[in-house]
């Protein structure tokens, strides 16, 4: 099934903080945008062959834009730097229709949201929601410096404004204490975490030893390390006829790629969940942070941008 693309134009761009640009984007031809909901992303075609996802940071009760806030990361691999020296005002760009892959849980009587640096954009949405909702919830945005950091300004003159409180690296009466912000676990309240990987692990960590239960920890990652090392393996693609070995440092991705197997891909880090492929045979060795733990202990499903074997053989319905 091919996806369905919109065609959206560059109407604002502003450069926020330490290397954040924000993007609002409208409709071509004026329509309105396909409504989304708190915590959803979406596909940016920033080049041919080249496809990232950005979180959507705006209110989601709102159909007539979308925004977004990107980081310049000097690792890009050309997803970053291609939206910040391309993506003008003016500029047209195709995008995917939005998919929500870290939602609110309907059943939460209390939310709270922790954002580390450009980890607040999908936090901001979902503040919206749960103000509208008339929910209980607490943001809390951490950055390593008020100066540094994007979105102050918004969050500020937000009809949420008095549910926000920021933490600063160099302000330390501003430091998150997370044992007081996570407090007691209570089997409605909901705790959410987006931001740089070790970040979000330090919070995920308190908050499991806190005694919240897993379902009540709600995770997105935006980027990742990839460990590519382990043994070579086969891998069998049932529905194409044809085996391929996978070797030392490469990827079931690449490794397809050499027999003429094209997988849809996008972030190649095992967070998005874009080259999902069923399992029918073997044992997957799971690398990525897409598949939840009953998921990876399932076996029957792959992210063959960054995970591997622990078996000989996989066969994969591909």
């Amino acid at each position: 099934m091919t996806e369905q693309l919109l065609k959206v134009v560059v109407h604002k761009r502003q450069l926020q903080g330490d290397g954040v640009v924000v993007l609002d984007l409208l409709p071509v031809g004026g329509t309105t945008l396909p409504a989304f909901e708190a915590g959803a992303h979406v596909d940016i075609h920033v080049a041919p062959g080249l496809v990232r996802q950005y979180s959507l940071c705006s209110d989601p009760a709102d159909s007539s834009l979308y925004r977004l806030g990107v980081l310049k990361d000097p690792a890009s691999r050309g997803g970053s730097l291609g939206v910040h020296d391309s993506l003008l005002e003016g500029t047209e760009v195709q995008i995917s229709t939005p998919r929500n892959l870290f939602p609110l849980a309907t059943d939460a009587r209390r939310s709270i949201l922790i954002g580390g640096g450009i980890g607040i954009t999908p936090m901001i949405a979902m503040a919206h929601a749960l103000q509208a909702a008339g929910s209980e919830f607490e943001l809390h945005y951490c950055g390593r410096s008020r100066s540094r950091t994007a979105f102050l300004d918004e969050l500020a003159a937000a009809p949420f404004a008095g549910c926000v409180q920021t933490h600063f690296d160099d302000e330390p009466a501003q430091k998150l204490d997370l044992p007081r912000v996570l407090g007691t676990p209570q089997a409605d309240v909901h705790v959410y975490v987006c931001g740089p990987a070790g970040f979000m692990d330090w919070v995920i960590g308190a908050a499991r030893e806190a005694g919240y239960a897993e379902a009540n920890i709600h995770r997105e990652y935006f980027q990742v390390e990839v460990d590519a090392s382990g043994d070579a393996f086969e891998v069998v693609a049932a529905r194409s006829g044809k085996t391929v070995q996978v070797a030392e440092g490469q990827s079931i991705l690449e490794a397809l790629a050499t027999v003429g197997i094209k997988v849809e891909i996008s972030c190649e880090q095992g967070v998005c969940g874009t080259c999902l492929c069923d399992v029918l045979e073997g044992e997957p060795d799971h690398r990525d942070v897409y598949l939840t733990d009953e998921e990876k202990a399932a076996n029957d499903q792959i992210l063959v941008c960054c995970s591997r074997a622990r078996t000989p053989k996989l066969v994969l319905d591909i």
